[in-house]
């Protein structure tokens, strides 16, 4: 399999914290996201992925599959163990809740790519732009601080080993961290974060920092 990456990418990040989990290895390739001209909005990448986003994996047998909620659905579908989804309904849609809220309510909303789009709007400055990516994050993080507080049942996100929603939390919760956040608004998440933090499979496949 090959995996197109971009090791900023806190969606890539998922994945790579995905496959670190399974001990599955694949080729990876790297794909600039940043810039005047990256090579994700370029001709050749968008035959590959025609989003334009990374991460996006191809399949041994030429399938691709993009969005990293899907490839991580895929990869624990191909390889069961160990199970990235919970064994009991409840939590697994808990897991999934907490996912889809990171993926479409706060990541969606400050990638490159909107940062690009704002910075073309008359009077928006990069002061703007950080306020923006702050709003969002706040508000989205304060939201799923509470739905975790509400429905703690482990020392996870839904359970007692690490699932969906702790490979979304992760990244996130990382780039909040190194925004110059306080982590301590959210006590629920910002405790399941020092957790993860102690796992190889998270610690390691962190987004590295911009430059």
């Amino acid at each position: 399999m090959k995996l197109y990456l971009n090791e900023i990418s806190s969606a890539a990040s998922r994945v790579r914290i995905a496959l670190a989990l399974k001990n599955i290895s694949v080729e990876t390739l790297p794909v600039t996201i940043l810039g005047e001209n990256p090579e994700n909005r370029g001709s050749d990448y968008l035959r590959v992925n025609p989003q334009g986003l990374v991460p996006a994996l191809v399949t041994d047998n030429g399938t691709l599959i993009t969005q990293s909620i899907a490839i991580i659905e895929y990869l624990d579908e191909l390889q069961p163990e160990p199970p990235l989804l919970p064994q009991g309904l409840e939590q697994r849609a808990l897991s999934r809740s907490v996912a889809i809220a990171i993926a479409a309510e706060i990541h969606a909303l400050v990638p490159p790519r909107i940062a690009r789009r704002l910075s073309t709007i008359p009077g928006m400055t990069p002061a703007g732009l950080a306020e923006w990516n702050t709003h969002w994050t706040v508000e989205g993080l304060s939201a799923v601080n509470a739905l975790l507080a509400s429905h703690r049942a482990g020392p996870f996100v839904a359970g007692d080993a690490p699932s969906l929603g702790d490979i979304l939390l992760f990244p996130q919760m990382v780039n909040a961290e190194r925004a110059g956040m306080d982590l301590a608004q959210w006590p629920a998440a910002a405790a399941i974060y020092a957790r993860l933090k102690t796992i190889p499979a998270f610690a390691d496949n962190a987004p590295a920092p911009r430059k």
